[in-house]
């Protein structure tokens, strides 16, 4: 099977939409027919086309998630009306990346200004900064993921229904109908996750995930076995007619409680009162400039602009358009050694800010207009120099409070979307429920977060200097997700949506992309497809099979400490060409973009 009809046939979902695009419209989806794709789809590399639109596009990372954002705004609906229905699908098909028992950054750009919609998990009311800590000492990872203790408050589903508020077109409950009927009537589970599956060593130990994913012998469902979620559905259903409020009281709050507390190993605290006073905020974008372009991303939690903003900032002092890819020898296009070794530069000096500085800027001072300064920058660009500076140690921005070393462990499963709508609305939304699976607990049918863990386990360093993103309760964990707007500085105009699932790697994947579009001029498919470089101030990180020899040597001879591995980035973006906007989609994953 080639991979187009792969694709075609994964995305035979056909709708009859109506609908003028106000509020009284209805929205008619009906798929029509499925088949299983190629179960070693997932694996390794599958070189994606790109897919040009004239009016609209939907970017995100399975097709039928992208099926039924296309769907919404071919009825009239706006890009968050999409983006709600994309999310919905993927809590159903892509459950180990993100749903509505996570949390996710949403981006738009109305036309006016770029808004933030926080719906970041945050830390229940009874935490403490010892909840990780045992002994003393931190507890291992895994110990303090798989169970109850590691659940923050889920911030999906407020933030949806607040940018709906904002920015909908289309009835709330319509956008349900996707993922409701999906749930109902079956999807086939992709290789993706099936692979993951395979080799997941703590899911099947929860005894409603079990069933849901697991055979009677314990074994994985494969790729291409037919599921239904009827649990998920009735969740949707509910949620459709009464609002969101139904997630954060009464019996589905009551059911998530129960589930987080009576963990029989590792409980955890959420409580009623946390999920009831839960709230999404609206906060502005934070912008930088770069060259000839403004990039506007999310403020703290996140650390993923603040750090793309700093590694941005000491690369301007470098003519990165003078260091263009270099060709491998199986005819690839790679960053150059010297091109890496600028970037991943200055990455170690900007993460070595971050992890001092940056946390949620609602309970802690976050010196943002310090670490953007750009006489701080040019300061520290002049540490770069002809050979690696192995670790970076953090700068002292102006503004800037004393703070401790962080101890925070990442390793997140994630998930993007981009959408740019007919008339120009654009959303840029990362989404999690933090490591791949989340806590591994599932209830009515989606799994619950381990956003907890996104928070440094020691909540002092050796000098007894507090640590900016301990847990403190109420309060929303550092992120490293970067959802992005980018406009052209001349225009005005809007030039892409991106960003990229990755844990903190997601900064460097981001950054690469950057790279690749505003200084060396390949469309947004090309610079996704360039291997993945960066340092996230350990050794040079480089994407195992793609990254040229020669380039390795070329960076060793600069002292870099290389490691390869395999980067499995999920780059989603949509960027604007001359024929109207041009999606783009990661070949290491199972990505589309749709658009007319």
């Amino acid at each position: 099977m080639t991979h187009r009809s792969l694709l075609l046939l994964a995305l035979a979902l056909l709708a009859g939409c109506q609908g003028n695009g106000h509020h009284e419209a209805r929205f008619h989806y009906e798929p029509t027919a499925q088949v299983p794709v190629d179960p070693e789809a997932a694996s390794g590399w599958h070189a994606k086309p790109g897919w040009q639109g004239r009016e609209f596009m939907v970017a995100a990372a399975n097709p039928l998630a992208v099926d039924a954002g296309y769907q919404v705004i071919r009825a009239g609906g706006s890009a968050v009306d999409a983006a709600i229905a994309v999310q919905l699908v993927l809590t159903l098909v892509e459950p180990q990346s993100s749903g509505i028992g996570g949390g996710s950054l949403m981006l738009v750009w109305d036309g006016h200004q770029v808004s933030a919609v926080d719906g970041r998990e945050t830390a229940p009311a009874a935490a403490n900064d010892q909840l990780f800590m045992q002994g003393g000492k931190p507890m291992p990872f895994f110990a303090g993921v798989v169970g109850g203790r590691s659940v923050g408050t889920p911030g999906t589903v407020r933030a949806l229904a607040l940018a709906h508020e904002r920015y909908g077109k289309l009835p709330w409950k319509d956008l349900f109908t996707p993922a409701i009927t999906l749930a109902e009537q079956g999807f086939f589970i992709s290789p993706r996750l099936a692979s993951l599956l395979a080799v997941e060593p703590y899911l099947a130990k929860d005894p409603e995930a079990r069933a849901y994913f697991f055979l009677p012998d314990g074994s994985p469902k494969p790729a291409g076995t037919r599921l239904t979620n009827p649990a998920l559905a009735k969740v949707l259903r509910t949620l459709a007619e009464q609002g969101p409020d139904a997630f954060y009281r009464g019996a589905l709050a009551e059911a998530m409680v129960a589930k987080v507390r009576q963990h029989p190993d590792n409980p955890g605290l959420l409580s009623l009162s946390d999920l009831t006073h839960y709230r999404a905020k609206l906060r502005d974008g934070l912008c930088f400039d770069y060259r000839q372009h403004r990039i506007c991303g999310f403020p703290p939690p996140s650390s993923g602009t603040l750090a793309l903003g700093q590694i941005f900032g000491m690369l301007e002092h470098v003519d990165m358009a003078a260091l263009p890819p270099v060709r491998g020898e199986d005819g690839r296009l790679a960053a150059s050694a010297d091109a890496i070794h600028y970037y991943s530069e200055a990455a170690r000096l900007a993460f070595a800010d971050r992890d001092r500085y940056v946390a949620d800027s609602d309970f802690v001072s976050v010196p943002q207009a310090g670490m953007l300064d750009k006489g701080y920058l040019a300061e520290r660009a002049r540490l770069i120099g002809a050979r690696s500076m192995g670790k970076a140690v953090p700068g002292t921005p102006p503004q800037a409070p004393v703070r401790g070393q962080d101890a925070t462990p990442e390793f997140p499963s994630t998930t993007h979307v981009a959408i740019v709508d007919r008339d120009g609305m654009a959303v840029s939304m990362t989404s999690t429920i933090e490591n791949g699976f989340g806590s591994r607990l599932m209830v009515n049918g989606y799994l619950l977060n381990n956003e907890l863990t996104d928070f440094s386990f020691t909540p002092v360093d050796e000098a007894g200097l507090p640590v900016a993103n301990r847990i403190e309760p109420g309060k929303r964990p550092r992120s490293s997700m970067s959802p992005l707007l980018v406009f052209s500085k001349p225009s005005g105009e809007l030039a892409m949506s991106l960003g990229s699932p990755g844990g903190s790697a997601i900064i460097n994947y981001v950054g690469k992309t950057l790279l690749g579009t505003l200084d060396w001029g390949l469309n947004l498919q090309q610079a996704i497809d360039l291997p993945n470089f960066g340092s996230r101030n350990g050794p040079t990180e480089l994407e195992e099979k793609y990254t040229p020899p020669s380039v390795i040597e070329g960076l060793k001879t600069k002292g870099h400490e290389v490691t390869l591995g395999e980067q499995t980035s999920g780059l989603q973006g949509i960027q604007r060409n001359a024929e109207g906007w041009f999606g783009a989609a990661d070949p290491r994953r199972e990505g589309v973009a749709k658009g007319e």
